[in-house]
């Protein structure tokens, strides 16, 4: 199965093109004979993470807590400012009547 999996790319008109126009000549380089010095470990510099790299599943899983406490903190926000216009309202109707 494995083998025969790209069969169908091959046969297709898109398929490489082989004319002549379109090779190009490889370039010749030379060859590096320069030694490459062995490097002492002491003297290496390494980067150092910081913490261990969160899981994708978890990150999401963290994300997703975010937002909901997000949006809840925004609704509880527009419920006080509701209510806070509705005592209003109500104080000012009751001022009206006295």
């Amino acid at each position: 199965m494995a083998k025969n999996r790209n069969k169908s790319k091959r046969n297709s008109s898109t398929a490489m093109n082989t004319d002549d126009a379109a090779v190009v000549s490889p370039q010749v380089t030379a060859m590096d004979t320069s030694e490459t010095v062995a490097t002492n470990r002491s003297q290496i510099v390494r980067k150092v993470k910081k913490g261990v790299q969160m899981k994708r599943t978890k990150n999401a899983r963290r994300m997703k807590a975010i937002a909901k406490a997000v949006s809840q903190n925004e609704k509880s926000a527009a419920k006080v400012v509701k209510s806070e216009s509705k005592t209003l309202r109500t104080q000012s109707a009751k001022n009206l009547y006295d």
